[in-house]
């Protein structure tokens, strides 16, 4: 491996993080662990309680798989102990624990889903329930002492619940410290998460200074915000890329972010280098067509989870369907048999072959427009077909071939 200078790697680790603390500890580090010829540990916490990953989970995921191309070694914590208690971080009231078998369901799920990002040779899974059930009573009592209340309360999400008069129940404080703990348990270098667990990662460097433990660096890398360009990229919200989604679907959303995002992209969910970054900023402010950015964005981001042809394809998908109004050659066939006189005969089918979520999916994208029948647009769901083969446009992006027996 070709050896990278110290502030080389600075400058790509710090590549698009909202905060980092601090450059000159992480410089120090460097040298460190380069002067004992071993790799930085870096720390992944992982709460297993969403198992499905999109692209707004790999900010710090792609972080970790830059780091790890320079050589160093990551440990993702699943934090199945910690879960049992629920992380309180931004919620309003006590979260319902979950149950082992649903955390040990979703761990595998997650497991399997990151090494979609990160280099597998180069990480440990490690379960907090490895150490954290087996400490003392007088260990989680000194564990304890470690910090005060009004430290805990200094969270927002505790102030605020203590200012209502709600209630926190004490195990909720040990969260923080638990998952401070695991830094202490790995002898993490560096730990890094979004800017909303920045309390749960400076206690991780509290608590490694005060059980004699050299501190790690505290990365937060921002929350990326959804194709909607305002909220936080989220599933619930429908504004989400996923990063099992097929090529041209992912090509298609990247191609749909606001341009005042794309920087943006380019920093948190690519692996472009920060010069190349630096370049395209120049770029735009001389006046490029950030839809040719875009073009590009969407080429690097769909080709980091599709293959060379799955890109190509998805990118002659894109100005065939979506400039050119063109027809896709390839979409999913449907034989409908005897059944399909009318749109609304059809709709079993096209549940049952997941065109669309469920009938009343799929009337509300009538209503809305949203259905073509061989280019035309649908508007009356009990409309006599003529045609024996139809071509279905349903939304943005789906396309299905109805052939029938008539």
């Amino acid at each position: 491996m070709k050896r990278i200078s110290i502030e080389e790697q600075i400058k790509i680790i710090s590549k698009g993080a909202a905060e980092l603390i601090s450059v000159e500890e992480l410089r120090e580090k460097l040298s460190e662990v380069e002067n004992e010829g071993r790799p930085l540990i870096i720390k992944l916490g992982l709460d297993p309680t969403a198992p499905d990953i999109h692209l707004g989970h790999t900010v710090v995921l792609r972080k970790i798989r830059q780091m790890q191309e320079m050589g160093h070694h990551a440990v993702i914590i699943i934090g199945d102990f910690t879960a049992k208690i629920g992380d309180p971080t931004g919620k309003s009231k006590t979260r319902k624990p979950l149950s082992e078998e649903q955390v040990r369901k979703n761990a595998m799920t997650y497991t399997n889903q990151i090494f979609k990002v990160i280099d597998k040779s180069k990480t440990t899974v490690r379960f907090n329930s490895e150490w954290l059930s087996k400490l003392q009573f007088e260990e989680v009592l000194r564990l304890a002492a470690s910090t005060t209340v009004a430290r805990l309360l200094e969270r927002d999400d505790f102030q605020s619940r203590f200012r209502r008069s709600e209630p926190i129940g004490l195990h909720e404080f040990f969260y923080p410290l638990m998952q401070a703990y695991d830094s202490v348990e790995i002898n993490a270098d560096l730990e890094l998460g979004g800017t909303d667990q920045t309390f749960n990662i400076l206690m991780g460097r509290t608590l490694q200074s005060s059980m004699g433990k050299k501190r790690q660096i505290a990365m937060f890398m921002p929350i990326l915000e959804g194709l909607d360009g305002v909220e936080k990229m989220s599933k619930s919200l429908g504004n989400y890329i996923g990063i099992f989604e097929p090529a041209e679907v992912m090509f298609k959303k990247v191609m749909e972010i606001p341009d005042h995002l794309i920087l943006r992209y380019y920093e948190l969910v690519t692996d472009e280098h920060p010069d190349r970054i630096a370049e395209i900023r120049m770029e735009l402010e001389n006046g490029k067509n950030p839809r040719d950015c875009k073009l590009e964005l969407a080429k690097i981001i769909t080709g980091l989870y599709h293959s060379a042809e799955e890109v190509q394809k998805a990118e002659e998908y894109f100005h065939m369907v979506f400039q050119k109004g063109e027809l896709p050659q390839e979409m999913p066939l449907i034989d409908a048999g005897d059944r399909g006189r009318t749109l609304m005969e059809l709709i079993p089918l096209l549940v049952e072959h997941g065109i669309v979520p469920s009938g009343s999916e799929f009337r509300r994208l009538v209503q809305q427009g949203g259905v073509q029948s061989n280019q035309m647009k649908v508007t009356d769901l009990n409309m006599e077909l003529m045609e024996k083969e139809i071509v279905l446009k349903v939304g943005k992006k789906k396309f299905v071939r109805v052939i029938r027996n008539i």
